[in-house]
């Protein structure tokens, strides 16, 4: 099987079931962020090599596949079980179990410190993208009770996981400082 087909060369796209959908629609948009999250998240990875970290950034990446591939089906094609209210449980423990190990927050933090805590800012914005185009989509058409919030507590969690990772990493969180004009 070749990777092209040409069959989007007219600027449509096919969703599972045949439906096809202009390549500006915002449910390809929103499926189209969720992707660029999971390739995030790949970067991520690739800048870190603690087996613990690479477990979970996986199982967020399987979740996130799961998650595109309910947004590229509105009617209902698939048979893989779209995500739960036990995946945005799971991950608010993920974020309780970090704050748990880092300082309370007394400052708003800038992306940075350490490479592997950079790649995983970086997630998060692309995360907090994903979710605004999965708003807009929402507010159109009826999605499951659990997307919104999974990406919500998502971003939570890369926040909160990169300021642990420069803290393992020896590195302080880097502060914002207000100007002094």
């Amino acid at each position: 099987m070749k990777l092209y087909t040409k069959s989007g060369d007219d600027g449509q796209t096919g969703l599972t079931g045949g439906r096809r959908l202009g390549k500006d629609d915002l449910r390809v948009s929103a499926y189209g962020e969720v992707d660029e999250l999971n390739a995030a998240l790949g970067l991520a990875a690739a800048g870190c090599q603690d087996d613990a970290w690479l477990v979970r950034i996986r199982h967020l990446q399987d979740q996130l596949f799961v998650l595109g591939a309910e947004l590229a089906d509105p009617d209902g094609q698939l048979t893989t079980p779209p995500l739960a209210q036990q995946d945005v449980t799971e991950l608010e423990s993920w974020i309780d179990d970090a704050d748990r190990q880092v300082e309370p927050l007394a400052n708003f933090v800038l992306p940075g410190g350490c490479e592997f805590a950079v790649r995983l800012h970086l997630a998060r914005t692309i995360s907090r993208r994903a979710e605004r185009a999965v708003v807009r989509l929402a507010a159109r058409e009826e999605l499951g009770q659990v997307v919104i919030p999974f990406l919500n507590r998502l971003s939570d969690l890369l926040f909160a996981w990169a300021r642990l990772a420069n803290r393992e990493a020896g590195i302080e969180d880097v502060v914002w400082r207000q100007r002094q004009d």
